[in-house]
């Protein structure tokens, strides 16, 4: 019996929400059915572009793509992330359940599977692989998705993070994830199959839960707002940078009818690196990766103030441990903390909230075992 990791794709799927870029039929009515394809091909790689630039802007804007936000907040020092992630979170989460309801069938919004490595359960890909991910995150001061808004500012731990993660995209797909999936099961395999969702596990209606968590998510950040002080990245309020995140989701979900989540793209390039075909089903995330980096360069030098980094000390080999570490611990889990974190949380998850859990214990606990 072999373990079940969650799919490749698992990230940033497309299937139409709404009607993507589209072109006037008086255009398209001209073309040979051959020339239709490859226009509808290079309009959606164009807005997949696009919507990866906006994603990218908005972590520059927020400030959280900042090594020293994510180590800040990691070790208790600064709460500037968790007010931004929690904002996006719940932003995106109430522009997911109406997705849902205008669109039931798109297969980009069933919540998140279990990620299984037979070793102690069905969500032990996630706990292991958030642990690694929060470990990762806390050694390079960046995740699978600052860490290209980083490149796009110029934020030169940012290039060792890259190189350790592009380093682990290579191992999974070379051998990491063929091993793993070797894995024998556990000695006593629970036959039920576990709930997908929260409010399925706790047996509650979704609106319940929706509203729950919306109020919780909301009553954090205005505590953390209230009584906590933000440094000098807060360019603009960190719940005004969660409000752009969950607005960049909002776009991909209009333009590409699909959720935002980065660490695909790392398994995308570590399967080209060694010898895969570049086809459109396989370089989409890398595509919209790109655009992350796109976007956080121009909306850094279009507006300077953004492009401003708080100088903290985070060592090449520390970066690279780390970026490797974080990869190889998103594509365990099946998702990272863009994919997981928003996205997943968003669908009501127990695979997200399990994973985001390990995450930012583990991250929290190397925290203040660092200093």
């Amino acid at each position: 019996m072999s373990s079940s990791l969650p799919s490749h794709n698992q990230e940033g799927e497309s299937s139409s929400l709404l009607p993507s870029i589209t072109t006037p039929a008086a255009e398209t009515s001209t073309l040979s059915p051959k020339q239709q394809t490859e226009h509808k091909g290079a309009m959606s790689e164009i807005s997949t572009l696009l919507t990866g630039a906006a994603f990218g802007a908005a972590l520059t804007a927020s400030g959280v793509f900042q090594p020293s936000v994510i180590i800040s907040q990691l070790n208790f020092t600064n709460f500037h992330m968790i007010q931004t992630f929690l904002t996006a979170a719940a932003g995106s989460a109430a522009t997911v359940s109406i997705a849902q309801a205008l669109s039931p069938n798109n297969p980009s919004l069933v919540p998140r599977s279990a990620s299984s490595l037979g070793l102690f359960g069905p969500y032990d890909g996630n706990i292991l692989g958030g642990i690694l991910l929060g470990s990762g995150m806390m050694l390079s001061g960046a995740c699978p998705g600052t860490v290209l808004a980083q490149l796009g500012v110029g934020v030169k731990s940012g290039v060792y993070a890259f190189a350790g993660a592009s380093l682990a995209g290579v191992a999974w797909s070379g051998f990491l994830k063929p091993l793993l999936t070797q894995c024998p099961p556990p000695q006593k395999v629970d036959a039920s199959q576990p709930r997908a969702t929260v409010y399925e596990a706790l047996g509650v209606s979704k609106g319940t839960l929706l509203l729950g968590l919306e109020a919780m998510f909301i009553g954090i950040v205005i505590a953390a707002a209230k009584y906590t002080e933000v440094g000098p990245e807060a360019k603009i309020p960190p719940y005004y940078g969660g409000m752009l995140i969950a607005g960049a989701q909002l776009l991909s979900l209009i333009v590409r009818g699909c959720l935002v989540g980065m660490s695909t793209s790392y398994e995308e390039v570590g399967g080209w690196v060694l010898g895969g075909r570049l086809v459109p089903e396989k370089y989409r995330n890398m595509l919209f990766s790109a655009g992350v980096i796109v976007g956080s360069y121009f909306l850094s030098h279009a507006v300077p103030k953004f492009g401003e980094v708080t100088d903290v000390v985070v060592s090449p080999l520390s970066a690279a441990a780390g970026g490797f570490l974080m990869i190889l611990g998103s594509r365990m889990a099946g998702g990272c903390t863009s994919g997981h974190g928003i996205s997943g949380i968003s669908l009501l998850s127990v695979s997200s909230f399990l994973t985001v859990g390990a995450t930012f214990a583990a991250g929290g606990l190397m925290g203040l075992l660092m200093g």
